[in-house]
C-alpha cells in the first residue's frame, strides 16, 4: 500500500473511531488498554457493548498496523519523495 493510501485508510479509521469515542466517552487507546487488561469484563454480558467494543478494538488494532506500515514506508526516506504535489517551477 502506497504512503497516501496509508493515510486516506488512516483518517477513515479514525473517524470510525471517534463515533466510539463520543458514545462511550473515553479515547480509543484509553479504551483498548482497559480491554486487554481485562477491565472491561463486566461489559460482556451485554449484546450491544460487548459488540460494539470487538468492532472498536478490531478498528483501533487495524489503525495501528496502518500507522506502523506507515511509519516503515517513511523510515530513511525524505519527505519530499513521498509528497504527492511537486512543486513546479
Amino acid at each position: 500500500m502506497e504512503v497516501h493510501e496509508l493515510v486516506i485508510e488512516m483518517k477513515l479509521l479514525e473517524r470510525r473511531l471517534t463515533l466510539y469515542e463520543e458514545k462511550y466517552g473515553v479515547l480509543s487507546e484509553d479504551f483498548y488498554t482497559a480491554l486487554v487488561s481485562g477491565e472491561l469484563s463486566a461489559y460482556d454480558a451485554f449484546d450491544e457493548s460487548r459488540a460494539d467494543f470487538s468492532r472498536w478494538k478490531g478498528i483501533y488494532e487495524t489503525l495501528r498496523r496502518r500507522m506502523d506500515a506507515y511509519r516503515k514506508q517513511l523510515e530513511g526516506r525524505d519527505l519530499v519523495e513521498v509528497l504527492r504535489v511537486q512543486p513546479s517551477y
